[in-house]
């Protein structure tokens, strides 16, 4: 099986916060995180809706901030209008600067790890588009859907490729996710096995389908994460299943006391 270079190690498990809130809760909840390097960030799908590309930019330059030992706080206060008046003052250039907080972060920080945030795009067309705009915002992985067509998540993929960020399909409401992937030019780096929000809400009987890990492992060297199950039971389930990346949110919808103890037990039964 061709191995699909991926920016995460593929020795490691990785605990995959989605941040789906508002602004100030991302900020609190980034700033209580522990600091390891098996935690991924995502700018899920209804804060980038809320506050523009921008806000994909905005979760690494915090995140690069916390795990270099600063507190991330000074929008603590920032309302959504002036959050979206100083985004739309903003040029290419600048919204970019995340690249050069990487290197320079990279430079500075040589014995600590850098920041990954995943873009939750949930992309359907414009393959080329939407991978260029997550880049451009600084992201390290950027989300397709598995039901988009197979010519834009093609071109997707050999753009996140030419970018240098990883690809994620999401096969959430996908019967047979190797049909998908048998039909892709390139494999994406990473797979998504999603139960929806809506599904696990509205029926109950829906499982994680986690009998899909070892029919996509069998076949191709892919990272796989899992998304749709919090509960500890459902993430050492998907780990017991050899999922590399487990995804969770609901714990992380608002910030707590409990932040960092949650986070920290989440790391521990994923190991």
């Amino acid at each position: 099986m061709a191995k699909t270079t991926s920016k995460l190690d593929s020795k490691k498990r990785y605990l995959q916060i989605a941040l789906n809130n508002d602004l100030v809760e991302t900020r609190k909840i980034i700033t209580n995180l522990p600091l390891s390097d098996r935690i991924i960030l995502e700018a899920g799908t209804p804060l980038i809706k809320r506050y523009g590309i921008g806000i994909i930019s905005e979760i690494k330059h915090l995140y690069s901030l916390r795990l270099s030992g600063s507190s991330p706080d000074i929008y603590s206060n920032v309302t959504f209008k002036e959050f979206i008046s100083f985004f739309a003052g903003m040029d290419k250039k600048t919204l970019n600067k995340t690249q050069n907080l990487e290197a320079s972060f990279n430079t500075k920080n040589t014995d600590k790890f850098l920041p990954y945030v995943v873009a939750d795009l949930k992309m359907m067309d414009r393959g080329e588009t939407e991978a260029e705009l997550a880049a451009e915002a600084g992201a390290d992985a950027a989300v397709a859907l598995g039901h988009a067509p197979v010519e834009s998540l093609n071109a997707f993929i050999q753009k996140c490729n030419k970018l240098g960020i990883d690809a994620m399909i999401d096969m959430m409401n996908v019967e047979y996710p190797l049909h998908i992937l048998r039909q892709l030019k390139k494999q994406p780096q990473v797979v998504i096995l999603h139960r929806g929000v809506d599904e696990e809400r509205f029926n109950r009987e829906k499982i994680l389908p986690l009998y899909e890990i070892r029919r996509i492992k069998a076949n191709y060297d892919i990272l796989i994460a899992v998304a749709g199950g919090d509960s500890i039971k459902e993430v050492q389930s998907a780990v017991f299943n050899n999922a590399d990346i487990v995804v969770v949110w609901k714990d992380f919808y608002q910030s707590s006391d409990k932040t960092l103890s949650l986070a920290e037990e989440f790391l521990q039964k994923i190991k």
